[in-house]
């Protein structure tokens, strides 16, 4: 790969600015946006995108035997991300790996293993969330596989928007103290980082990066 995540990131336009705040699916105020669908309709951006998934887990020595997309924003780049690392594999056979699907809503009825899922997670599990504002939705997938008595080992995340939630705390300081430290988490991209590159290749106005730097806590030379 030539380009880093973070180009690929601006390159394709998955985070952008908005002159007037949005209402974000957290239900909070933004002047940013971070939109991972266009990657995921796209089988050309979805391949790329899943290289570079793939390529941080190696690096990252990430082992698992199913990778779990949080319904069902993350389904497609799991699924796809999950064969390349099946097919990977020294020991990739019949029967050798599971692609595991999650359903949005669970059956009203029947075994677990089909009321939450289109083909159940098996082993060492690691959840794959598209963007991380609050985690509301990722914590919710976290409960319902652990309930299911599925072994979570991490949380990956294509963007962590760094914020906090109302209780003060970041989305990893929950993690741990919801779940303890055996469920790690693993931002492969930050909302600050990308921002700052944004606002140097883009140059918005003034008013607007006084705006994300108040939304994200942090100083104004960060951005500039």
């Amino acid at each position: 790969m030539t380009l880093s995540f973070s180009e690929f990131i601006l390159n394709n336009e998955i985070i952008g600015f908005f002159d007037k705040p949005l209402t974000l699916k957290s239900g909070r105020l933004s002047h940013f946006y971070v939109n991972w669908r266009k990657s995921t309709n796209d089988a050309w951006m979805l391949d790329q995108l899943t290289d570079y998934l793939v390529t941080f887990m190696r690096e990252k020595n990430l082992a698992c035997e199913t990778l779990y997309g949080v319904p069902e924003g993350a389904t497609k780049t799991a699924v796809i991300a999950a064969l390349k690392l099946a097919r990977q594999s020294p020991n990739f056979a019949q029967g050798s790996h599971v692609i595991a699907m999650g359903r949005a809503k669970p059956k009203p009825h029947g075994d677990p293993a089909d009321r939450f899922f289109i083909g159940q997670p098996r082993g060492a599990t690691f959840v794959l969330e598209d963007t991380v504002t609050t985690g509301l939705s990722l914590f919710q997938c976290l409960d319902q596989l652990l309930e299911a008595g599925v072994d979570v080992r991490g949380v990956i995340c294509l963007t962590d928007r760094c914020e906090r939630r109302d209780d003060g705390l970041t989305v990893p300081e929950y993690l741990q103290k919801k779940y303890g430290s055996h469920i790690s988490y693993h931002p492969m991209s930050r909302a600050p980082e990308l921002l700052r590159l944004a606002v140097r290749q883009r140059q918005p106005p003034h008013a607007l990066v006084e705006a994300l730097a108040t939304e994200l806590g942090l100083p104004l030379d960060h951005l500039v």
